[in-house]
């Protein structure tokens, strides 16, 4: 439909956005994973909402438990884009698709991102509910937003470096809110079904604490254009093979708005400090 490069796209989208919500310019993006929507709902003032398929570049959600919305909430003065929802590479999406959210904040201002996620739990300690700061990442999606054409001129090479992909000064901010907030490796996954038994012992043995099917091209492609991310999984399910429980989707999100209320009052309690 366009023969814009992806990063011109999100120069589109985030001027088309500024003009929907009235906002030139945002501080920090906020994107929602799979149940977190409600945990938004009240950490700060509405100041606008838009469809997120109305802006170019983006698809509506089509995962239960996803809003196709984007709200700009005043939250201790500081302007917060909320991402209701995500795209993932298993529903077909490209990965600048995936990863359009997140460059579109970029333009729009933001110089912080937070990325939450539902996630299976390795580590038998952590209860389902449990929050989980994302201290690195192991990217078994098969993709990266690095693949492809070098990025335009002005932008940063593709090569970045991911030593820190996940900032440890937002971390230290998150265990402020909540001390007892423990660290864990992400193994972000292509998805579209969960995990076997035999791959989560794989999995554990590589260290990864946490797996699911989003989060890691979009840390990426943040930290590419230099911004600093926080990653927050909440542990909805245990991972295969880790209880006798079947996994299903529907107890992921149920296991989500359980814990809604500590949600919102962490990131509340983080928005705030940024």
């Amino acid at each position: 439909m366009t023969n814009l490069d992806p990063y011109s796209l999100a120069e589109q989208a985030s001027n088309e956005l500024a003009k929907e919500t009235g906002v030139v310019n945002h501080d920090v993006a906020l994107v929602l994973g799979s149940g977190w929507a409600s945990a938004s709902d009240e950490i700060g003032v509405i100041s606008a909402e838009v469809e997120m398929a109305k802006l170019t570049g983006f698809p509506a959600p089509t995962v239960l438990g996803h809003r196709n919305l984007i709200r700009s909430i005043k939250v201790g003065g500081k302007n917060v884009l909320v991402f209701g929802g995500r795209a993932h590479l298993y529903e077909g999406h490209s990965v600048d698709t995936v990863v359009h959210g997140v460059r579109v904040a970029v333009s729009a201002g933001c110089r912080s991102i937070i990325l939450t996620n539902a996630a299976g739990g390795l580590n038998p300690d952590w209860s389902v509910g449990q929050p989980v700061i994302i201290s690195d990442q192991l990217n078994l999606m098969g993709n990266s937003p690095m693949v492809g054409p070098p990025p335009p001129e002005g932008k940063a090479i593709r090569f970045v470096d991911l030593t820190e992909a996940y900032s440890l000064r937002l971390r230290q901010l998150a265990k402020e809110v909540d001390p007892t907030l423990p660290d864990g490796i992400y193994a972000g996954l292509l998805g579209g079904a969960f995990e076997t038994p035999a791959e989560i012992r794989m999995f554990a043995k590589m260290g990864a604490d946490l797996v699911g099917m989003s989060t890691v091209l979009e840390t990426i492609a943040a930290r590419h254009l230099g911004v600093d991310v926080l990653g927050i999984s909440l542990v909805t399910n245990q991972a295969a093979g880790m209880s006798e429980e079947n996994l299903d989707h529907e107890d992921v999100l149920a296991a989500a708005e359980d814990a809604g209320p500590r949600m919102m009052s962490l990131l509340a309690g983080i928005l705030e400090r940024l």
